[in-house]
């Protein structure tokens, strides 16, 4: 456990320049980005022409005739504080629109990880298993085909079967389960295949490992030999893609939300950036750097408790 404790200091520290690259980068988006907020404020009827004094008070009230570096020290320690300023079209607080989104994000993520864990684990344990079989040639057919597929093909098709023809699920909207199961298929569609493929790789290596050898020829049940040692073993390389796969569609997953009218985080952003709403842009990447630095560091104790060598000390 001392190893394992200093591991996960070493981790968490390599974590704090990043969260300050993340929030430097956040910072430089709205500052580099092409339009004037103010102007875009001032505008924002669609109607009116607003003048060079009101778009210059409009800039002092939005601080932005700051000095740059004074503007990004002043923002950085208010989003330490969890203070991620307002959006400049509705004057509403970008940490709570977060709040309120983020559960709704969060139950479209949690349906997709379900579909994937649920659909990709099995089938690849039993391409793996039934190795260049018609089985197994069809799963990695059936994979490829899910990993090629974008996004929105499937969601399009999805709409046209099971809403328009079949009509057992709505089209839009959020509120029940049924109005996450097309959009969290749609997102978990590409990693299930992906899934697919490399789990049944990993676990076909840790098959043919020497000490799965070993264990056979002492006798042991080969259902406790896949799931007890290989199963186990193969499943580096698919934490690390669940893991990071989790914190970029917890972040917001934009097309899916858009394409099913889902009110969270992704629908939210791309409000923001139609109406060049920098804060709120600012304050979502900000947001989502976090949340994959968190999974980063969940992947890393997963690590330890998968890996053995790991907790002794080893790489």
């Amino acid at each position: 456990m001392k190893f394992s404790f200093k591991y996960l200091i070493k981790r968490f520290l390599m974590t704090i320049p990043v969260l300050i690259g993340i929030t430097f980068l956040a910072f430089m988006l709205g500052v580099i980005a092409p339009g004037d907020p103010a102007v875009e404020y001032l505008s924002m009827d669609g109607v009116s022409a607003p003048t060079e004094k009101e778009i210059e008070k409009a800039r002092e009230e939005m601080g932005l005739n700051e000095n740059i570096f004074l503007q990004y020290g002043k923002w950085t320690i208010r989003a330490f504080k969890g203070d991620l300023g307002k959006s400049y079209i509705t004057k509403t607080s970008i940490r709570e629109e977060i709040q309120r989104r983020l559960p709704i994000t969060f139950s479209v993520s949690l349906m997709a990880m379900f579909f994937v864990v649920n659909i990709s684990i099995p089938l690849s344990i039993i391409m793996a298993l039934k190795k260049d079989s018609t089985i197994d040639k069809a799963g990695r057919m059936v994979s490829l085909i899910l990993a090629s597929m974008p996004g929105f093909w499937i969601a399009i098709i999805m709409l046209s079967i099971f809403c328009e023809r079949l009509k057992w699920l709505p089209t839009s909207g959020y509120g029940t389960i049924k109005h996450l199961i097309m959009p969290g298929f749609v997102l978990a569609a590409s990693t299930i295949g992906t899934i697919m493929r490399l789990h049944r790789a990993t676990l076909i290596e840790a098959l043919g490992q020497n000490y799965i050898i070993t264990a056979r020829s002492k006798g042991l049940n080969e259902k406790v030999i896949t799931f007890k040692y290989a199963f186990i073993n193969s499943l580096m390389p698919i934490v690390t893609l669940l893991g990071n796969y989790f914190g970029g569609i917890l972040g917001g997953s934009t097309v899916v939300e858009v394409i099913f009218g889902i009110p969270g985080m992704g629908s939210y952003v791309i409000k923001a950036i139609m109406s060049r709403d920098y804060p709120v842009i600012q304050g979502y990447v900000v947001f989502t750097g976090i949340i994959f630095l968190a999974f980063n560091l969940l992947i890393d104790l997963c690590y330890l408790i998968l890996n053995p060598r790991m907790r002794l000390g080893g790489e």
